[in-house]
């Protein structure tokens, strides 16, 4: 969650990205503990799958969000922002 909230505010899509790649990521590892510690019998079978579905739901959302996003021609807020103050520059700038 982390992840994502740090690259949602980063303002530009191709760092969210970056950031939801981290996500996916760590969904994966999560997965893989989940394998650990059934391995030593900390929790059941079945809380084991319960568990590795609800992560591998999460991994799924975060592709789709991945996907949507590489496909978006939106760039990001802060590019939006840079774009207005391209097209409205301060009056205020001085004159050689």
């Amino acid at each position: 969650m982390d992840n994502i909230a740090e690259g949602f505010g980063r303002g530009g899509n191709l760092e969210f990205i970056q950031f939801l790649e981290f996500s996916h990521a760590s969904a994966c590892e999560s997965q893989s503990q989940l394998y650990r510690i059934l391995d030593r019998k900390y929790i059941t079978e079945e809380k084991f799958k319960q568990l590795y579905e609800i992560f591998e739901e999460v991994r799924r959302m975060i592709l789709s969000l991945i996907k949507f996003l590489s496909a978006s021609p939106m760039t990001g807020l802060k590019y939006k922002l840079r774009q207005k103050e391209v097209s409205a520059p301060n009056s205020k700038t001085s004159k050689l």
